[in-house]
């Protein structure tokens, strides 16, 4: 095992009709069925959709960080 960790990001967005945290969770929960050792998130933007003076959708932009492969 290495002494240090490297790690990417990538920016997605993930949203919901029910909540923000909701968003954050599908967006991670997305990520993770192609990414490998993902380690961490950051949430830059949130943002929604109102239709007929409700909320319709959340949508959250997160920067997810992932640990590179042997390091």
């Amino acid at each position: 095992m290495s002494d240090h960790h490297t790690y990417k990001k990538i920016e997605i967005v993930g949203s919901s009709r029910n909540s923000v945290d909701e968003a954050i969770r599908n967006a991670i929960a997305e990520a993770s069925k192609t990414l490998e050792n993902v380690e961490w998130f950051e949430v830059g933007e949130i943002r929604g959709h109102v239709q007929d003076g409700q909320v319709a959708h959340f949508q959250v932009t997160v920067k997810i960080g992932f640990r590179l492969k042997n390091s």
